[in-house]
């Protein structure tokens, strides 16, 4: 059997990184981590190949090539693996579908042949128990959540691992909380399931001995979402990384309540993280509480970033606009937040309802639903796919303005020496060949090309850092790069 697997192509979002991609000389930000994932559960006697169109084209060849197309996608692929499958089926092959993209809106995709939905570990042995005994299901579902101790170790032989800027392993599935616009609960329940430790530092040895080295994010919906259990894994993860100095720069995603939690956060820090993205969503507290974000709500969310900073760890924010309980100046609270935060890596998109959420649920039955086409997936090209309570014209309009407040060049450089100000890295990054080739490529572009007088707050940043942050030289250059991606996409 002859099985293609194929990850559809990301456009350009917060998370693509498309725009920093050639300062590092790679071709994607991450690799189709649960696509290696299911590879590992297929048949040992099949011939696999993957493409990952965010690193090379899907060619004629290799869907010719095929006997069946699995293809995995997230909502903002949705385009994209459209594409695939009406390209597959005119070669008459035959397609399967699976991850969250499927498992949300499969209403949508009538067409595709087999439906594998919800989690792998469950319904993908039931298909191919099927198939193999000659009558494979169109659909299979099931609300079962697996043990995870039992996942497969990722097939990463199936590419190039060079050609990605990190790679990615998980910990961790579901999270405690249950936001009301957050689809993690539907997806993956809200008991966090955890992989056992020495699985974990198995997946981090694989990795190790394939050559890896540099960033590595750990994909968790809440990485902290058991603190008992995570704190015993990265005990375990200290001694690995320091027994080999340091190999892998590690981040994630958690909760704001990270920050009551002082052996959590030294733990992480010690263990190789140096930055966590947060869904900080909005500083005003009545929206946290429609929402239902209980762990955001009455805390003091500018102290808990400083807190977290100043533990080593740079914070990424999530941000939202588009809540019922919106006051008419939350464009200017929001960019007054975030420019006093020092959250340089800012994702800040309109409130969208996605199926399977509670939110979804209010809005139909409030009838301010609108189609499902009104949302792609990426929360930061200014789609909203219900009636909002604040004027929608208004609405844009102000979102507009936060953004291109904030990722101005003399703004966001000014937030980046904010951030300076409050974190403490605890040890000296090894500087490799790639770091080093996109700093002198951040001269070039950024310091030389850029437009107007960027290129001066460019060299503000550099000259600052060099006197007063040295420590801190890399991540003041790194976010320098990001700044360029988040302006392209803008337009800038």
């Amino acid at each position: 059997m002859k099985a293609l697997l194929v990850s559809p192509a990301i456009p350009d979002t917060f998370w693509s990184f498309k725009y920093i991609l050639k300062f590092v000389s790679k071709k994607a930000a991450h690799p189709p981590l649960g696509l290696l994932t299911v590879a590992a559960m297929m048949p040992k006697e099949w011939d696999l190949r993957v493409v990952d169109m965010n690193v090379e084209p899907l060619s004629d060849q290799a869907l010719q090539w095929a006997d069946f197309v699995f293809i995995s996608a997230m909502l903002v692929q949705k385009v994209s693996c459209r594409e695939v499958i009406d390209r597959a089926h005119k070669f008459g092959k035959i397609v399967v579908g699976g991850g969250p993209l499927f498992t949300s809106l499969n209403e949508e995709f009538r067409d595709v042949d087999h439906l594998v939905l919800n989690e792998g570990e469950i319904t993908f042995p039931q298909f191919l128990s099927d198939l193999a005994n000659g009558n494979p299901q169109r659909v299979y579902s099931s609300s079962e959540r697996p043990d995870i101790t039992k996942t497969p170790l990722p097939r990463w032989d199936l590419i190039k691992i060079k050609q990605y800027a990190s790679l990615s392993i998980q910990y961790s599935r579901g999270c405690p909380f249950n936001c009301e616009f957050c689809d993690i609960v539907n997806l993956n329940g809200r008991r966090p399931r955890v992989k056992a430790n020495d699985q974990m530092i198995r997946e981090l040895q694989v990795l190790y001995d394939m050559g890896w080295r540099g960033r590595l994010f750990i994909v968790d919906d809440n990485f902290i979402g058991n603190t008992f259990r995570v704190k015993s894994l990265l005990r375990e993860i200290v001694l690995w990384q320091k027994a080999r100095n340091y190999p892998f720069g590690l981040y994630t995603e958690a909760s704001v309540n990270l920050a009551d939690d002082e052996e959590l956060m030294k733990l992480m820090n010690e263990a190789g993280f140096d930055s966590v993205f947060l869904g900080l969503e909005t500083p005003e507290d009545d929206c946290l509480k429609e929402c239902g974000k209980h762990q955001n709500s009455g805390k003091d969310l500018l102290e808990a970033v400083k807190t977290i900073q100043g533990h080593g760890m740079e914070v990424m924010g999530g941000f939202i606009i588009g809540f019922d309980n919106d006051p008419p100046n939350i464009f200017e609270r929001q960019i007054k937040f975030i420019q006093n935060s020092g959250v340089v890596k800012a994702m800040i998109g309109l409130l969208n309802a996605l199926p399977g959420t509670r939110l979804y649920e209010r809005l139909k039955n409030e009838g301010r639903l609108l189609s499902m086409d009104e949302c792609s997936g990426d929360n930061c090209d200014g789609s909203m796919n219900f009636i909002p309570k604040m004027d929608a014209q208004k609405l844009k309009e102000g979102y507009q303005a936060v953004l291109e407040y904030i990722y101005s060049p003399k703004e966001y450089y000014k937030r980046v020496l904010e951030f300076l100000e409050h974190y403490k890295p605890t040890r000296r990054k090894r500087v490799d060949m790639t770091e080093l080739m996109a700093f002198v490529r951040s001269v070039i572009y950024l310091g030389i090309l850029d437009k107007g007088k960027s290129k001066i707050y460019y060299w503000k940043l550099v000259i600052k850092a060099f006197l007063f942050h040295r420590e801190s030289f890399g991540e003041a250059i790194s976010s320098a790069i990001f700044g360029y991606h988040f302006r392209k996409l803008l337009g800038k």
